[in-house]
């Protein structure tokens, strides 16, 4: 196992993590963005199972997320405001009047403080930020640790720690896009998915939950025994539809599994097994992802790549019943969230 450290321009700086089985993991200091997950298919040849830039810099003027940390809040805040203890904080509408993935500011565009480690099964880096009360137009002061762990057992762990010296919202996720097809080849329509979820949150046409929990039985939001991700962009179900014809939702976990989410694709035999101690998920099947961008293996194109954003519900602010995302300065945010890459 072995770390590779280059300097970019900017005070950028990307670490490769390469295991022993060859499986190497890309990440930068800006913004803690994942750029490169290789993997081996069935026939032991590796290929990259996320989308990322061509050109390194294009993450400056990103409007997709590929690969970052999302803070303060992962996720959607309704009307870009939510009352905290009798205050109102006013937000940045960055999407429409509401506000996206902690703002234009975020934990995205943050070049994070660096520490790389080696142990005995495992190596990675720790990436650690302190976040100012009021930035972003959020209360208190955040002390925040992100280690991305990658063992010899093909498993990305993403470990996240965070302290705060008032009571402030806080749930943080990462953005990946994956495609288990391998350097783009195809896109997320056969791609086989198992959530252990029978239940999701209704959205209205701005994206934002409706404040309603929804019964997945018998829609193409039921993926308890498995299926592609095409039922859902094909069905014409009023949901997938208000989503851009996908998936943008939240999933609440039942937790009656270890492996919370598996993602199977036939042909390349790559299999994604996601285990989280996170009460729910984002599942986003890139709906809005604009064509033409220069990708590093291909252009992109709608339905290029999944998300899986393991995190509480923002929509707890304004609707009860949802997993919460408050932080009280006598607690310790403490989540994780493991990527296991297998093969069949």
């Amino acid at each position: 196992m072995n770390i590779e450290t280059i300097k970019l321009q900017n005070g950028w700086k990307q670490f490769d993590l390469r295991n022993d089985n060859g499986m190497i993991i890309s990440l930068l200091n800006y913004g803690g963005i994942i750029t490169r997950i290789i993997a081996p298919d069935r026939d032991g040849n590796a290929e990259n199972v996320v989308l990322g830039f061509k050109n390194v810099q294009d993450y400056k003027t990103d409007p997709n997320f590929f690969g970052a940390l999302i803070g303060r809040v992962a996720g959607r805040i309704q009307g870009a405001a939510f009352e905290l203890d009798g205050t109102v904080y006013e937000l940045e509408a960055n999407d429409g009047v509401n506000h996206l993935h902690g703002g234009s500011h975020g934990f995205h565009k943050v070049i994070w403080e660096t520490e790389s480690f080696q142990e005995e099964d495992s190596i990675g880096v720790r990436l650690s930020h302190s976040s100012k009360d009021g930035e972003g137009g959020y209360p208190g002061n955040i002390e925040l640790s992100v280690t991305y762990r990658l063992t010899n057992a093909n498993e990305l762990i993403l470990e996240y720690e965070a302290t705060t010296d008032k009571t402030t919202p806080l749930t943080l996720t990462n953005h990946s896009y994956f495609n288990l097809s391998g350097n783009l080849k195809d896109t997320i329509h056969q791609h086989q998915v198992r959530i252990d979820s029978h239940q999701f949150l209704e959205l209205d046409e701005h994206l934002i939950p409706a404040g309603t929990i929804l019964e997945a039985e018998q829609t193409p939001f039921d993926f308890r025994r498995g299926r592609i991700l095409d039922d859902g962009i094909s069905s014409g179900n009023e949901q997938n539809t208000i989503a851009g014809a996908g998936y943008d939702h939240y999933f609440l976990f039942d937790h009656s599994h270890t492996e919370t989410v598996v993602v199977k694709e036939m042909t390349s035999g790559r299999v994604l097994a996601i285990e989280t101690d996170q009460p729910g998920m984002v599942m986003y099947t890139a709906n809005n992802l604009q064509s033409g961008m220069e990708l590093a293996e291909a252009l992109s194109k709608k339905h290029l790549g999944v998300c899986f954003e393991t995190q509480s519900s923002p929509a707890s602010l304004h609707h009860e019943r949802f997993p919460n995302v408050i932080l009280h300065p006598d607690e310790t945010y403490k989540q994780r969230t493991v990527f296991r890459f297998t093969t069949e």
